[in-house]
């Protein structure tokens, strides 16, 4: 009889154990996430952040710290044709200025390495702004050393729009009759000028000749910071393999993306026959004046049931994390999560409180703790000491 108690009772204390483990590898960890679209979300809506936005958002003040996050890089976006982008893009560095002057025991925005680890030390999240296109500088570096002033250290030189200097994702696989392929002779300029003033390069939304002339130019290691792998979905916005190995060849890093669409090749299928089902709401809610992201993240939240039908397992981002493991190496992969740019997430990762499942699939995978720990954060952190670093 003693082994019929004794069996469950030691699942019970091992599975107790594992938990303990994954938690304790997180919180000892520094955590960072790349691309988080919370300030394109407070803009739109009128909302703050060091609120609780639960139910309403993917993230906010406390629920980042509930996470074990310990940097975020906040995306600073815009649509390609918006007027005046630059000014807009200093808008929404306000909203992360005024949070972080109200809170400032709890987040502080930070100008490098060694500022980001002395706020970690102190249990701040600390932050950095991440500008998500190049038509937000509008033709002019003294506009991008202004961002970079801020507290900009990336640039994503392109979004789907792209500024005139070089070409997205999106245009060079659905523009047939492209003026020019890649980077001008500004978009050269605009490289070497980030390289001077130790800006990470963001590949992320480029077309493959920008990416091409961009591994070419470099010489500092490159980022991408919500990409995922071309090779298990076919997305125009995942990297190849040859990119990947160049990435890594660079001593760059690739931050995998949270969106769905980018981790199952099923899901936009999915999604059109869901968007097909509710076309007239959706015709509804555009009319009423609501934007095309906000409705579709409406009409998800509404069909919660369908919705989760659609979403993929947790299981099939750490595929993509496994796939750039087993191609180039550990010291490549990291997380760009894409909260809040997104309208639904994968399965359990709902919001940021999630983060401490992801290193708990890692370990269960068989990662090491310091190799988790390079996916949590240290690839990144090497990336940006390198960029720093004067040559």
């Amino acid at each position: 009889m003693r082994k019929l108690f004794f069996y469950p009772a030691l699942l019970v204390v091992c599975a107790t154990a594992s938990a303990q483990s994954y938690k304790r590898i997180h919180n000892r960890s520094i955590v960072v996430d790349t691309h988080n679209d919370i300030l394109m979300t407070a803009a739109d809506r009128g909302i703050v952040f060091d609120r609780d936005l639960s139910g309403k958002t993917h993230s906010d003040l406390a629920r980042w710290k509930k996470g074990g996050l310990d940097v975020q890089l906040f995306s600073v976006y815009c649509d390609g044709d918006l007027k005046n982008p630059f000014a807009f893009a200093n808008r929404e560095m306000d909203s992360l200025d005024a949070v972080a002057a109200r809170n400032a025991d709890k987040i502080e925005k930070v100008s490098g390495y060694a500022a980001l680890i002395n706020a970690v030390k102190q249990h701040k999240i600390a932050a950095m702004f991440g500008v998500e296109g190049g038509h937000m500088i509008e033709d002019d570096l003294a506009k991008l050393d202004s961002l970079y002033a801020r507290g900009a250290r990336y640039l994503t030189l392109t979004h789907n729009i792209a500024p005139s200097w070089a070409t997205s994702a999106a245009d060079e696989t659905t523009k047939p009759n492209l003026p020019h392929k890649g980077l001008t002779e500004f978009g050269i300029q605009v490289v070497r000028h980030m390289n001077q003033l130790g800006m990470i390069i963001d590949v992320s939304h480029a077309g493959e000749q920008t990416f091409w002339d961009v591994i070419k130019l470099t010489t500092k290691p490159i980022i991408a910071s919500h990409s995922c792998v071309y090779a298990l979905t076919p997305h125009r916005r995942n990297l190849k393999d040859d990119q990947i190995k160049a990435i890594a060849k660079n001593g760059g890093v690739i931050q995998l993306n949270f969106n769905p669409g980018f981790i199952d090749s099923s899901v936009g299928r999915k999604e059109e026959a869901f968007l097909k089902k509710h076309a007239a709401e959706t015709d509804s809610l555009m009319k009423s004046g609501m934007g095309d992201f906000y409705a579709m993240s409406y009409l998800y939240a509404k069909y919660a049931t369908e919705t989760n039908s659609i979403r993929p397992p947790l299981s099939m981002l750490i595929d993509h994390i496994d796939y750039i493991v087993k191609l180039v190496g550990v010291d490549y992969a990291g997380l760009g999560s894409d909260f809040d740019g997104i309208n639904f997430t994968p399965q359990q990762l709902d919001d940021v409180t999630s983060y401490p499942l992801i290193t708990k699939a890692l370990l269960e995978r068989g990662y090491s703790k310091k190799d988790i720990r390079k996916i949590l954060g240290g690839n990144f952190l090497r990336v940006l000491k390198a960029n720093e670093a004067k040559k």
